[in-house]
C-alpha cells in the first residue's frame, strides 16, 4: 500500500544541487556519529509521533552476503549487537520492535554498519535509509508538526510521490509463491524418504543462510527451528565423492561451496578464484560436499517455499525463484 505522504529527509540543502538534482555542496556523505546523526533520529521520532505509532515491524531484513575467507565484517554483528533480547536471530521479517529499537536500527543504517531493513506500520508509517544517508519517511498523515521540527533541526524535507526504496513486487513473475505449509512438509518428507532430497537451505535474512541435513527423523526438528518467514530451498544430498566435487571447481568466477564436516554441521562459503585454495582445503577435509552456482538461471534447487506465520497466512513479501517443481505445484492450485 502506497502511503499518501512521502518525504525525503536529508542534511543536503536543495539549493546546493545542480540542474540534474545532484548534490554539489560540502556536506559529507557519511554519518558524523554526532549531532547531525542525532537530528536524523529525532526526525524519525517526530514523524512517528505525528503518525501515532510507537512500534515498528522489520521488513525484508538483510546483511552483506559476500563474507569472504579471512575478512572480518567492518562492524561485528552488522550493528545489531544488543538490539534484540534473543540476539541477532530476533532480526527477522515481521519482528515487532519498539520505536527506540527502530531508531537504533536507523542509526546502524545511517552508519552503514551492514544491517538494513524497512521499518513499517502497515497502512500508517514507513521509514528506510538509502545511499548517502538519504532518509525516506512515509505516513498516512501530513505530519505538519514533524515537518516544522525538521526545519528546527537544520534538516531539509522534500515531498515525493514515492520512495525509490519502497518494496515493489516482481510484476514479471506470475507464479504464486508456495508456502511452507503442511502439504510442503509432507512432500518434503516423501522426497527425503525416497532419496531425492537431502539438505535444506534456510535463508533467514537476505544475505545469510543456514543449512540443514535432512533425514526422516530430523525433519520435524528442523522445521521447528526455522526463523519466522524464512525462505526455503530443497537440495539433493551432498556428495561423498570429494575428489569429483573438487574437479568441478571452475577456473574462475564466484561459487558457493557447501560441505558437511565430521561433526555433522553443514557449512557454506562464497568464494572467488583467489579464495579457491582455502575453499579446496576445507572441502578436502569434509565428509561430503557440493558446489552451487550463484548466478541467476544456474542455481537450481529441487523446490522452494516461504514460511507462513503461525496462523498459516503467508505475509512475507519476498519471494523465491520458482523451480519447475514450484511451477507444477502452482498449476495444481485452485484458480481464484
Amino acid at each position: 500500500m502506497q502511503l499518501p505522504y512521502v518525504y525525503r529527509i536529508t542534511k543536503y540543502d536543495p539549493a546546493d544541487r545542480d540542474e540534474h538534482g545532484h548534490y554539489i555542496g560540502s556536506e559529507d556523505t557519511v554519518s558524523d556519529h554526532g549531532e547531525v546523526e542525532a537530528s536524523h533520529l529525532q526526525a524519525v521520532a517526530a514523524f512517528a509521533g505525528d503518525t501515532g505509532v510507537d512500534h515498528l515491524a522489520v521488513r525484508e531484513p538483510q546483511i552483506p552476503s559476500l563474507a569472504h575467507f579471512g575478512v572480518e565484517p567492518a562492524v561485528d554483528g552488522f550493528g545489531l549487537d544488543g538490539l534484540f533480547p534473543a540476539g541477532p536471530t530476533g532480526f527477522h521479517d515481521g519482528a515487532e520492535v519498539p520505536l527506540e529499537i527502530g531508531l537504533q536500527l536507523v542509526r546502524a543504517m545511517l552508519r552503514d554498519n551492514g544491517a538494513w531493513c524497512r521499518l513499517e506500520v502497515e497502512g500508517a508509517f514507513a521509514v528506510h535509509v538509502g545511499w548517502d544517508q538519504y532518509l525516506y519517511i512515509s505516513s498516512s498523515r501530513p505530519c505538519e508538526e514533524a515537518l516544522a521540527r525538521i526545519r528546527e533541526l537544520g534538516l531539509f524535507s522534500e515531498r515525493l510521490d514515492a520512495s525509490p526504496y519502497a518494496f515493489e513486487a516482481e510484476e514479471e513473475e506470475q507464479v504464486i509463491q508456495r508456502p511452507g505449509d503442511e502439504d510442503f512438509w509432507a512432500d518434503l518428507q516423501r522426497a527425503v524418504v525416497t532419496g531425492r532430497a537431502g539438505i535444506l537451505e534456510e535463508t533467514y535474512l537476505e544475505g545469510a543462510s543456514r543449512w540443514h541435513h535432512l533425514t526422516s527423523d530430523t525433519i520435524d526438528a528442523v522445521r521447528v527451528g526455522l526463523a519466522p518467514r524464512a525462505r526455503l530451498a530443497v537440495w539433493p544430498s551432498l556428495s561423498t565423492d570429494i575428489d569429483a566435487v573438487l574437479r568441478a571447481l571452475p577456473a574462475d568466477g564466484l561459487v558457493e561451496g557447501v560441505w558437511q564436516d565430521d561433526d555433522g554441521i553443514i557449512r557454506s562459503a562464497l568464494a572467488e578464484e583467489d579464495e579457491f585454495p582455502e575453499l579446496t582445503a576445507r572441502i578436502s577435509r569434509a565428509h561430503s560436499a557440493a558446489l552451487l552456482s550463484v548466478y541467476a538461471g544456474e542455481r537450481a534447487p529441487l523446490c522452494t517455499a516461504v514460511m507462513p506465520d503461525n496462523d498459516g497466512v503467508l505475509r512475507a513479501r519476498w519471494r523465491t525463484e520458482p523451480t519447475p517443481s514450484d511451477r507444477d505445484w502452482a498449476l495444481r492450485q485452485p484458480q481464484g
